[in-house]
């Protein structure tokens, strides 16, 4: 049987050394940081995966879905090079991923990349 390889999960880092998703995290709960955290990891010995856990979005970005309570977290990642980049984190307000947390994490993923090419 093949042993498990682990997609390494990394905060995105802006240029000013801010981490939106671990900050976004700290303002939580410690038991919707720990539902969180375990979707996170699910997915990070599972990849590549879907729904329900997973949905892709656009572009190169996914989302964890992860359910805390009565609410909807989103973690929206991308994979590059075996990589979990963690770009974006929110609470849903409504059925759909609006389109500005969509574009927040593609612009990020842009920023990362170009930060790793530098």
């Amino acid at each position: 049987m093949k042993p498990i390889q682990k997609l390494p999960a990394i905060f995105y880092c802006s240029a000013s050394g801010h981490e939106p998703v671990r900050e976004w995290l700290k303002t939580l709960s410690k038991s919707d940081r720990q539902i969180i955290g375990e979707d996170i990891a699910y997915v990070q010995f599972k990849w590549p995966m879907g729904k329900p856990r997973v949905d892709y979005l656009r572009d190169s970005v996914w989302e964890v879905r992860s359910r805390i309570g009565n609410r909807i977290a989103r973690v929206m990642f991308a994979v590059v090079e075996a990589q979990m980049i963690l770009l974006n984190g929110f609470i849903k307000k409504t059925q759909q991923t609006p389109q500005s947390e969509i574009e927040l994490a593609i612009t990020r993923l842009k920023d990362w990349k170009h930060a790793q090419n530098n």
